[in-house]
């Protein structure tokens, strides 16, 4: 049922690890990722406060580990205290607490939680030392809160207010599942247009299709508003965020490879089409040689858009083209344009499918994007 809510409370903080070491237990055999979020630097800093971050599920589980980050952040990061569920600690390397390296990421020890698919998870961190810079995913889409003090504890924080980016988390995995889907991309996939805290981009649409079917398949959404293929632009450029963003994902199986192209053609110095095409390519050539089905996204229509021109325009037919061609490296093509396209106007969005901006996707057209999936794509 959707909205169920699960209250995860984090507790943590130990000594300091060289740069770049992930902190905590090894990767048994049997986690799926059922929460992700891809992450940039620039956000803001914490000290002596509690943040409370509300993650939804997308397939359940008989146990739980997080996946923490300081990834962007220039100073060691501490998480302070915290428990999982009514009362039970999450540990790090058997100890309760972590310090995670600038430009360092943690995972917590198994944690005997039951998740439940479908469900908000509610992650408590307290962060008792100024934290400098935070590493953030920007867009959440839905209201966090932060408060003064220690108050993981606490049924309701006192004094909270609201965030509306999530911080220094990156990942959910349960024990359990038949492999995870990345959606990888832009504003698009990231789910501007779609309803505040309805958890209704097309990545939650697709899992509510594969639930209905039966699969129990995780379905990760790592797409960064404003992110580019070809520059670093709201964080890294897609190929440099690849392997962190869709191949060190637990279970990862499948990859749809979806909108960043779409803020390069319309950059005010846009690059040459090979360029982008030889991006793509070199994604679903890194997806397939990591044994992960590569599907590929046609770009939709955003003629009216601020940033659109005919060159653009010129640009996308022929990104187009080259995804539909066997020349892409492509193993499936999800036709974002065609289900999205008005059909008397195809450099543009259906009407009903448009937000209002004429390049976000309305909750109608989010929709049909992720009604245009082939389930039978997510197959053995």
């Amino acid at each position: 049922m959707r909205r169920a809510v699960v209250f995860l409370l984090l507790l943590t903080g130990c000594a300091a690890a060289p740069s770049r070491l992930t902190v905590g237990s090894p990767s048994p055999p049997g986690w799926t990722g059922t929460w992700a979020a891809a992450v940039q630097g620039g956000g803001r800093p914490f000290d002596d406060q509690t943040l409370r971050q509300v993650v939804h599920t997308s397939i359940g589980g008989y146990a739980a580990r997080l996946h923490l980050t300081n990834e962007f952040g220039d100073r060691p990061l501490t998480i302070g205290s915290a428990t999982i569920g009514a009362a039970l600690r999450v540990t790090f390397g058997g100890r309760p607490s972590v310090t995670i390296p600038a430009g360092g990421t943690a995972v917590s020890d198994e944690a005997a939680f039951v998740v439940p698919a479908d469900a908000d998870v509610t992650v408590s961190l307290y962060l008792p030392a100024a934290t400098g810079p935070g590493t953030r995913h920007a867009v959440a889409s839905r209201h966090n809160l932060v408060a003064a003090g220690d108050q993981v504890f606490a049924t309701e924080l006192t004094g909270a207010r609201t965030e509306k980016s999530w911080y220094f988390l990156s990942g959910l995995d349960v024990r359990g599942g038949d492999g995870a889907i990345v959606a990888f991309g832009a504003s698009i996939t990231d789910g501007l247009g779609s309803p505040f805290g309805g958890d209704r981009r097309w990545p939650d649409l697709l899992s509510d299709r594969l639930r209905a079917s039966g699969r129990e398949i995780g379905v990760l959404n790592t797409g960064l508003s404003g992110n580019r293929l070809t520059a670093d632009d709201h964080g890294e450029r897609a190929p440099a965020r690849f392997d962190r963003d869709v191949l060190r994902r637990a279970g990862v199986r499948w990859v749809i490879i979806s909108d960043d192209a779409i803020n390069d053609l319309g950059a005010a110095d846009p690059p040459m089409v090979d360029r982008i095409t030889g991006s793509l390519r070199e994604l679903t050539t890194r997806a397939r040689a990591a044994g992960v089905r590569a599907i590929c996204s046609t770009l939709t229509p955003f003629q009216g858009a601020g940033y659109w021109t005919d060159r653009a325009e010129s640009g996308r037919v022929a990104v187009n083209a080259f995804l539909r061609s066997a020349d892409s490296g492509c193993d499936a093509v999800l036709d974002q344009d065609l289900a999205t396209r008005d059909p008397d106007r195809p450099a543009r969005l259906l009407r009903r499918y448009d937000s209002g901006d004429h390049l976000h996707p309305s909750a109608a057209g989010l929709a049909a994007i992720a009604d245009a999936v082939d389930l039978d794509w997510f197959t053995d």
